[in-house]
């Protein structure tokens, strides 16, 4: 056990030191290790008090917090069968441990002792914070339950673990299943030569002649926006659609209704109406009924503008290749074709001027201006994979600020998609400010053997909104760590991350990076003109779009009765029934491959997308006002919204960074939705 490595004492993960048979007896001792640490509060005969239980309490189960965040990082990242064998295993440990903790009525008595004193305890406001957290993560989570529901609590949070776990392998199974290997070049037609290229080498690497296209989104985005061979185009939307929903030991049908009715079972068990009113009670919305509210308020804009631009695409494809009916599989394609026609930009002309390093740099030298940070790329690191580029953070002064992780391209055993998570959160302990180790994990088109790896302008803008989360990890500045960074309300982390993608689309910013690869040449003005004039384009579908995905969420989460749901795709259809444009492909479910509510944290919580773009059109609104590298706004939101975490109630940390409330009619002008 003393030469595991996960137990030793490191800084940064001694990635290449560890094996896979190390992580579950380090997850089993690290979880000792925790609940030894809570005995000490526990057994603690001194009268609770704020830092002898609250503060002491937030401190626990470091070691624990480090092997956890590192394994289930690379359960995302860079998995394979053993690793995901070892998740299903220890999931059931933490949930159990957690739980343990929760249920323990000493330590809750103490938690409590010292939330009733509360008011003559002269807190700053994050201790105030702090405890009120900690006090409401007891009571919802079963502290005041009878025995027997306790253990019943038990069972749903272990069952819970194990099939959210269980729904992600299925759809990383399906997705690296599908491979469509083209032999005949004709069937590659209207494909740029990079998407071809990188279809070629795909097809030699799995020893293969032709040209591979495989779900990933650099293999599949381009096949789908610019492949004139309708029939591919539909099987391979197909393919992407029935993930999980198939006949075959992948479908998710079944574990999606256990989820779901487990859930409400849960939520009823703790007092709650339904699972969306217990995740909503800590949310800047509040409540399923503000949720269902805002979204149709903004449903009831977008759909006039999607009908209209869904009639304009439908003409268009109809004039063009006589097609009487779009299908989903069509909408890409004749959407480029025709944002081509009308602002005459073409991804594929644009692309030669995002070389990734040009757009990493650039990212960089944008949080310089803002923030002051300097980024280094350093090779002393240990990494999971040659792809990771490591980098350290330091302050204008040279202080240390982070580490930060960036891992870029797809392979087999990462899951689609981009996240940022961390390795190490920020805090204050011992009079010593503990800096963060924060990474963000992207799926970009990878270099080939002709070109380096050139971005579209969506994975531009996807870069910039990933490291808008990892800058709110890495600018964190609190005492707690459970405060800190990216531990905020649900509805208010994606602020960070969707005001930096604004940066993408205004002219000083892009000339600091957007160059050709190959002439150095700086992006022309045209371009630029033309990326910002097609920025609202099909802005109407879009949101219909985000919108119809909240409202599925919440369909399945705010039904008072789930247990009584028989079919997953009827009920999925219902949902979608005012926000649909294209014809219901009958072999396709959306619900089965939609890991962001089944998977990760956003059951009873997509909507914040929409509710954050609310506060970052507002929030950008301020910067353009003052210019878009004004120093003393950026101070205000790094010093308001950006390094203090959840300390307070986001809604006032964002009015003292606004100097009021957020207002929606930015997002509905910047989205052509009103004029």
């Amino acid at each position: 056990m003393t030469k595991n490595p996960l137990l030793q004492d490191f800084n940064t993960p001694p990635f290449s030191k560890i094996a896979e048979k190390d992580y579950k007896p380090a997850i089993k001792k690290a979880i000792e290790l925790a609940k030894e640490e809570i005995n000490t509060i526990v057994e603690n005969s001194e009268a609770p008090t704020f830092e002898n239980t609250t503060a002491a309490l937030d401190f626990t189960g470091e070691k624990l917090d480090k092997v956890t965040s590192i394994f289930f990082n690379l359960n995302s990242a860079e998995t394979n069968e053993e690793i995901q064998k070892i998740a299903k295993e220890i999931s059931p440990w933490l949930s159990e441990f957690k739980n343990d903790m929760i249920l323990n009525e000493a330590l809750f008595k103490r938690v409590k002792t010292v939330y009733e004193q509360k008011d003559s305890l002269e807190l700053t406001p994050e201790q105030d914070m702090l405890l009120d957290k900690q006090y409401k993560g007891f009571t919802r989570n079963g502290a005041n339950l009878n025995n027997k529901d306790k253990t019943e609590l038990r069972k749903l949070d272990a069952e819970l673990a194990k099939l959210s776990l269980q729904f992600g392998e299925h759809v990383l199974a399906e997705t690296n299943a599908f491979e469509m290997l083209l032999t005949d070049e004709n069937d590659l037609a209207g494909l740029p030569e990079s998407a071809k290229e990188a279809a070629k080498e795909l097809a030699k690497s799995k020893e293969k002649e032709g040209w591979m296209i495989t779900l990933d989104y650099p293999s599949y985005i381009p096949f789908m926006t610019y492949a004139d061979n309708r029939e591919l185009r539909k099987k391979l939307a197909i393919a992407m659609g029935k993930k999980g929903f198939q006949q075959n030991d992948f479908n998710n049908e079944q574990i999606v209704k256990d989820i779901v009715t487990l859930r409400h079972q849960r939520a009823n068990l703790l007092g709650y109406k339904t699972h969306a009113h217990f995740v909503l009670e800590e949310r800047m919305a509040e409540t399923p009924e503000k949720v269902m509210e805002f979204l149709h308020e903004l449903l009831e804009k977008a759909k006039p503008a999607a009908e209209r631009e869904f009639k304009n695409l439908t003409d268009y494809a109809k004039k063009l290749d006589g097609i009487d009916q779009l299908q989903k599989w069509d909408s890409a394609y004749y959407s480029e074709k025709l944002k081509k026609e009308l602002f005459s930009l073409d991804q594929e002309l644009l692309k030669p001027y995002f070389k990734l390093e040009n757009v990493i740099n650039g990212v960089f030298e944008i949080a310089k201006k803002l923030y002051d940070l300097h980024f280094e790329e350093v090779f002393d690191i240990d990494k999971y994979h040659e792809d990771v580029k490591t980098y350290l953070v330091t302050d204008s002064k040279g202080n240390f600020i982070s580490y930060f992780y960036a891992d870029f391209h797809p392979r087999p055993g990462k899951r689609n998609g981009a996240w940022m998570t961390s390795y190490k959160s920020q805090q204050v302990k011992n009079g010593v400010n503990e800096r963060p180790q924060v990474s963000i994990v992207c799926n970009f088109t990878k270099p080939t053997q002709t070109k380096p790896s050139l971005l579209t302008f969506n994975e531009v803008t996807t870069l910039f909104h990933e490291f808008g989360h990892a800058l709110h990890g890495m600018l964190a500045n609190t005492t707690y760590s459970s405060l800190s960074g990216t531990s905020v309300s649900w509805d208010f982390v994606e602020l960070p991350s969707q005001v930096l993608e604004n940066w993408c689309y205004e002219k000083e910013a892009l000339e600091l990076f957007a160059r050709h690869y190959e002439t150095e040449e700086t992006i022309p003005m045209e371009y630029v003109k033309k990326i910002k004039e097609s920025a609202n384009f099909h802005e109407g579908m879009q949101t219909l779009r985000q919108l119809s995905f909240g409202l599925l969420d919440m369909s399945w989460h705010a039904g008072e009765s789930p247990e009584t749901i028989a079919d997953v795709k009827a009920f999925e259809k219902k949902a979608f029934e005012n926000t649909q444009l294209y014809p219901d492909v009958a072999e396709n479910c959306m619900s089965t491959s939609f890991s962001h509510i089944f998977q990760g944290g956003y059951s009873a919580g997509y909507y914040s997308y929409k509710w954050a773009e609310v506060l970052d059109a507002d929030a950008f609104e301020y910067f353009k006002e003052e210019g878009i590298f004004n120093k003393e706004i950026a101070n205000k939101f790094k010093n308001n919204v950006l390094s203090k975490g959840g300390t307070e109630e986001p809604m006032e940390l964002y009015k003292r960074f606004r100097g009021r409330e957020p207002k929606p009619d930015a997002l509905l002008k910047r989205a052509g939705l009103i004029s």
